[in-house]
């Protein structure tokens, strides 16, 4: 493909995504589509000539756009947003354009300090003192295990570099709440903790992390003569958006001089407006720190930020420096391979920085409001209409719901559930998920696509009371 042809197509490319914007609210919100289909309708081995793109629209069309769920349909509910905004997406097409690597700094300058300076926009944007320095990683779930590696190497005073945690004498251990995310599970067990040395730390009422249960269960693998390595506290657990009260878990962890994770991967871009700051008020006691902004927010995924308080850490912790990287102006820059995992790593920034700016905060803002007023609206709707509930309180966005028939409860009440949220997710009306809380199962119910307004949600409860008469 010359450069004239890819001009032409690339018009063409860019009118589909927005023809596909404009109508995307007139598709069935969840894919349909039986297991296999779409391989079944694809060939099985490559093409041995040349095809033309319109071959491509074809099957864009035909094959892939039939067996979506569509994140961007306003009637989407389930999950968490991760609304693509389109001038995000105009910066993620220009990073594949441009093409350019950050393997160090000197291999594409400015994708390095735009990142410098987007991520220091964010940390202003969601009022984070200066102490704090970022960086942009993928996902939340990548965040969350550099942090957990750089507690075990604090509190293991470097093992990496003797015979790691295989050569010390005492298990290190991480806490979590109980409703913390997979991700951190997966963190544990892939730094090396091993799934007996992570504990889950009761939750109260609200599904907030106990302080009290948390400074009983380090005291005990004191007595046992283990070591408390790390605590992962959430703002904004997945299931049901509950808020660890970071001010007591981080005089608990600065007194035991453990290290503080805070996962805000959906939660965080809330930061945003002042007023939702009150729920990770002590946040400045923790050591790092993630959200996602492509969670709400609206950047094109993957976009996640990592914060920590000493960066001389994390970078002595993920360095390499080998030879063809070196340059004379290492002492003087940010190599952020340092800074993660890869070696390489895309011009994210650009998506950021196209978001940020087309955009404004004060729009950011005014979007988010929205959200919350909508997501207030219908909870107070739910609460008011007999049978139904509202299972937790709603600080943010998701709401977490049940229909109660009369006499309908245990294993009947949750067929039940799981009934009606399949028969109105394949309706095609919207989108829903399900999921266990407090052992029963129940609906999620996730407010924040770019173009969801107040007609989607009353549409959505709409569909939700009909889909419950149809039994």
């Amino acid at each position: 493909m010359d450069t004239q042809e890819f001009r032409r197509v690339g018009h063409q490319l860019i009118d589909w995504v927005a023809d596909y914007r404009e109508r995307v609210a007139e598709l069935p919100v969840m894919a349909t589509c039986e297991p296999g289909s779409v391989r079944a309708q694809l060939p099985s081995a490559p093409p041995q000539e040349a095809q033309a793109f319109d071959a491509i629209w074809r099957d864009l069309d035909r094959v892939i756009v039939p067996a979506l769920s569509h994140w961007q349909h306003p009637s989407f509910h389930g999950y968490f947003p991760s609304n693509g905004d389109l001038a995000s997406v105009l910066g993620d097409y220009l990073s594949t354009g441009l093409g350019v690597l950050g393997l160090s700094w000197q291999s594409s300058p400015a994708l390095t300090e735009l990142e410098e300076v987007v991520v220091d926009w964010m940390r202003q944007m969601v009022g984070l003192s200066d102490a704090w320095s970022g960086v942009i990683q993928d996902t939340a779930s990548t965040s969350s295990l550099i942090a957990l590696i750089c507690a075990r190497e604090r509190t293991s005073s470097y093992s990496l570099a003797r015979g790691g945690l295989q050569g010390e004498g005492k298990a290190l251990v991480v806490y979590a709440s109980e409703h913390a995310h997979s991700s951190i599970d997966k963190a544990a067990l892939l730094a090396g903790f091993g799934r007996a040395n992570l504990r889950k730390v009761a939750c109260d009422a609200e599904r907030a992390m106990k302080p009290d249960a948390l400074a009983a269960a380090i005291a005990d693998d004191v007595a046992h003569d283990r070591v408390p390595c790390a605590i992962v506290a959430t703002t904004g657990t997945t299931t049901t958006t509950a808020l660890d009260p970071l001010e007591p878990i981080a005089t608990i962890a600065r007194e035991r001089g453990l290290w503080l994770h805070v996962d805000a991967a959906m939660a965080g871009s809330a930061m945003i407006l002042p007023e939702c700051r009150w729920m990770w008020r002590g946040i400045e006691g923790a050591d790092s720190l993630v959200f996602n902004p492509h969670k709400w927010l609206g950047a094109a995924f993957d976009c996640s930020l990592y914060y920590v308080r000493d960066p001389e850490h994390l970078v002595r912790v993920l360095s390499t420096n080998p030879s063809y990287l070196k340059s004379s102006v290492d002492d003087r820059v940010k190599n952020l391979r340092d800074w993660g995992i890869p070696l390489g790593r895309r011009f994210r920034a650009l998506k950021l920085w196209c978001l940020i700016r087309e955009q404004g905060v004060g729009a950011l803002q005014k979007r988010l409001r929205r959200d919350l007023a909508n997501a207030k609206w219908f909870a107070e709707q739910i609460s008011a209409a007999p049978q139904w509930r509202v299972l937790a309180p709603v600080p943010l966005q998701t709401l977490c719901v049940r229909h109660e028939p009369r006499g309908v409860t245990g294993d009947a009440l949750d067929q039940h559930t799981q009934s009606w949220a399949d028969r109105l997710n394949r309706s095609g009306a919207a989108y829903l998920t399900p999921a266990m809380l407090d052992a029963r199962w129940m609906v999620r119910v996730s407010i924040g696509s770019i173009t969801t307004e107040r007609e989607h949600v009353e549409k959505l409860w709409g569909a939700m009371r009909a889909a419950v008469r149809v039994e």
